[in-house]
């Protein structure tokens, strides 16, 4: 294999891997060490409102970027976003 390929490959690799979503848990770790970096500690009240905040933050923008996609114009169609269902036979 030629070393070019082995560059593009790994390049390749890195925006396949970028590409995943977080599950809950590790968007709630995140979550929580961002607000322990703003100084809150675990288990307060603060603690509690900046992770609030931060879901709601994260909702606003998604609502926004689905009104930005809806506002377009028509001629394109509605855009339907949907997760696949997986199923395997066992």
């Amino acid at each position: 294999m030629r070393p070019h390929h082995l560059v593009l490959l790994a390049a390749l690799s890195a925006v396949l891997a970028s590409c995943q979503s977080m599950t809950p848990q590790e968007r709630r770790a995140a979550d929580e060490s961002r607000c322990a970096g703003y100084g809150f500690k675990p288990r307060t009240e603060g603690m509690a409102r900046c992770l609030l905040d931060l879901d709601l933050d994260r909702r606003a923008e998604r609502r926004q970027w689905q009104n930005e996609i809806n506002n377009r114009p028509r001629y394109w169609g509605p855009v339907i976003v949907h997760r696949p269902v997986v199923l395997r036979s066992r």
